[in-house]
């Protein structure tokens, strides 16, 4: 695996060091052998988009999952330009209509962030490139080849975050507690719980679906702040957010009333533009089990 990087990489620079433009004409290039020849996951996506809008007609379903594909080819060149991207040009491409609300509340407090695979999430830790007093955080897993995953800590790490192993998240936590530090800490939340987590399920897009509560057990325990990020895609290469406050206090909720909420803003975002989720992801394998 190695030789795979090694051979990969030089690849990897010069691709980063495209003008947009060319990028993206490469990118569809890819859109069409992935897509058309390569068929990646097509039956994985087309059940998904099917099962979760089935009041949509198939030509829509087909129209979604093309934008899907073209979005998911662009997001992997998007991710590999992370390599040459200049502060000021990712400030124009990802956009926080109001940044300002986190960087308050971390001045006084800790910060629990909820995001999903949605637009481009790895152009997300851009917002911390102006903040100031406090530490900023995500949670990732590992991948089992050290060489990429070493590839994609740099690149996260672009913007002065701290990327935690998903398994490291109390340890990280109780450290920053220890040095009286404030942080801002982001969870991707929608992602598939293993089976010894299936403990909080919600009708989402139309199924049962099992989701994470561990995000909303850590601000609940420890009295942080909680805020969802908000993304749309504006354009091809450009996307805002919108930060929006669930408490500023999660131990003054009620149980599962975060994730409830998570939840259901998630599905809004998805609504509003379905081709911007990971739908080649197997997002429904669990079904929860009837007690008889």
């Amino acid at each position: 695996m190695a030789i795979l990087y090694y051979l990969l990489y030089p690849l990897l620079w010069l691709i980063s060091c495209l003008p947009f433009c060319v990028m993206y004409a490469i990118s569809d290039m890819v859109y069409f052998l992935v897509y058309h020849v390569v068929r990646y996951r097509r039956k994985v996506v087309r059940t998904n988009l099917t099962n979760s809008f089935p009041e949509k007609s198939l030509e829509e379903i087909r129209r979604i999952e093309k934008a899907y594909y073209s979005h998911f080819a662009d997001l992997f060149f998007e991710t590999v330009k992370l390599m040459h991207i200049s502060d000021e040009e990712i400030k124009k491409r990802m956009h926080f209509s109001n940044p300002e609300l986190m960087y308050d509340i971390c001045q006084n407090n800790s910060a629990v962030v909820l995001l999903g695979h949605y637009g481009n999430w790895e152009w997300i830790p851009s917002i911390f490139i102006d903040a100031k007093g406090f530490i900023a955080g995500e949670l990732y897993r590992p991948l089992k080849n050290k060489y990429f995953d070493g590839f994609f800590l740099k690149l996260r790490s672009r913007f002065g975050t701290f990327n935690i192993p998903k398994n490291d998240a109390l340890k990280a936590i109780f450290e920053f507690k220890q040095q009286k530090k404030n942080f801002a800490m982001g969870f991707i939340a929608d992602q598939t719980p293993s089976k010894s987590n299936l403990h909080y399920w919600a009708n989402f897009l139309n199924q049962d679906t099992p989701f994470l509560n561990g995000p909303e057990r850590i601000a609940k325990k420890n009295g942080f702040a909680v805020i969802y990020f908000d993304v749309s895609k504006v354009k091809r290469g450009y996307y805002t957010c919108d930060l929006v406050l669930l408490t500023e206090n999660a131990r003054n909720t009620k149980e599962n009333e975060i994730t409830d909420q998570y939840v259901a803003l998630f599905e809004q975002t998805l609504r509003r533009n379905p081709a911007y989720w990971l739908w080649s992801h197997k997002r429904w394998k669990h079904k929860r089990e009837v007690v008889q």
